[in-house]
């Protein structure tokens, strides 16, 4: 399900109210001291009988996470990457959109996440072969956008809890590894993380995330440290925590404070992808090096029309803190074909690595 209209909308932009206004200045907020001075907070982590290069995980997000863009994840460092959220049902009807969306290379491991709520549908969608090259199925029970919600999918299985387990038990049947994602609760004051986690696990889920924040919250304010270290205690199987993980900073906090098995990287890995090597320690490509690689790859993979909507919006992003932002933002957004979205970005990110020296 694409969630882009290739108008620019961008996500929410401000930490404390919906994204980040700062989130390139978040981004940027590398953390002291180097990979080694971390005490192994960042470090392989074996699950099921899989094993993840590390504990860093790109998030599944609509519109952004296709495999171009998780390609260039991994090459950063990320220890796994997720598809776009997928419909069950979609997937099923042989919807050719669906289709792309699960679209892999021989990268290892990958992802995929689905949703719905019929346990059923699930599991035959499960069981597809478009699934078939996936280490990992992750069932998206955490989405709060209000068209999910009210199809009973997303976050509004955390208020159906029986239908919940029904999926995931469901889900596991088909011999894939299962994994759910979820939110501490609907409400504000709503903890239900624990429940939620011991119900995932009892019902043979092999890994959960945990996003800190409820439903009404969307993405406004500080995780919620104490919910998500609940759920941790709660259960034997690995806990992701998620929500509010800007930089290294950000990431070594949440570890420490929530005693979890990794962290799940989202907004930030759309500010500035090489938030995965300043968590890890490793050199950072420039934005140039990053932008037009990207650029090629995603006219290979999806024509020129697609390539131009969506770097120009992921351009947006990363021009955030760039002198002048305003007005590139404004070119950048009015660029109607491949060659002058080029010639904006050679502005803003310098040449293309092939010409450079």
């Amino acid at each position: 399900m694409r969630a882009f209209d290739g108008a620019g909308a961008l996500p929410p932009e401000k930490p404390e109210e919906e994204g980040a206004k700062e989130g390139a200045a978040l981004c940027a907020e590398k953390g002291d001291g180097v990979a080694g001075e971390c005490g192994g907070l960042f470090s392989p982590l074996t699950f099921a009988g899989l094993t993840l290069p590390n504990n860093v995980l790109l998030a599944p997000m609509a519109g952004y996470t296709d495999l171009a863009y998780r390609r260039m994840c991994i090459g950063l460092g990320a220890g796994l990457t997720f598809t776009e959220m997928v419909s069950s049902k979609g997937l099923l009807y042989d919807n050719a959109e669906t289709k792309k969306l699960l679209r892999c290379g021989e990268e290892s491991p990958k992802a995929a996440q689905l949703f719905g709520s019929d346990p059923e549908i699930l599991r035959a969608a499960c069981e597809s072969e478009l699934l078939a090259p996936y280490d990992l199925i992750d069932l998206n029970m955490g989405c709060p956008m209000p068209k999910i919600v009210k199809n009973g999918e997303g976050s509004a299985l955390l208020e159906n809890r029986p239908l919940a387990e029904k999926v995931i038990s469901a889900c596991v049947k088909s011999g894939k590894r299962i994994s759910v994602k979820f939110r501490i609760g609907v409400k504000e004051g709503d903890n239900v993380a624990a429940e939620f986690a011991k119900l995932c696990e009892g019902a043979g889920a092999c890994l959960v995330t945990v996003h800190g924040r409820v439903r009404e919250r969307i993405y406004a304010g500080e995780p919620d440290y104490k919910a998500i270290a609940e759920a941790k205690d709660a259960v034997k199987i690995p806990v992701i925590a998620n929500g509010g993980v800007w930089n290294r900073k950000d990431a070594e906090k949440m570890l420490q404070r929530t005693g979890a098995d990794g962290v799940m990287i989202a907004r930030a890995a759309l500010y500035r992808p090489q938030t995965f090597s300043d968590i890890l320690g490793t050199p950072a490509p420039s934005m140039g090096e990053l932008f037009f690689p990207l650029l090629d790859e995603e006219i290979d993979l999806n024509g020129e029309r697609f390539a131009l909507l969506f770097l120009r919006k992921m351009a947006a992003f990363w021009c955030k803190g760039v002198r002048g932002a305003a007005e590139y933002k404004r070119r950048l957004f009015a660029a109607d074909s491949i060659a002058s979205l080029r010639l904006i970005a050679e502005e803003l990110f310098g040449p293309p690595p092939s010409t450079n020296g």
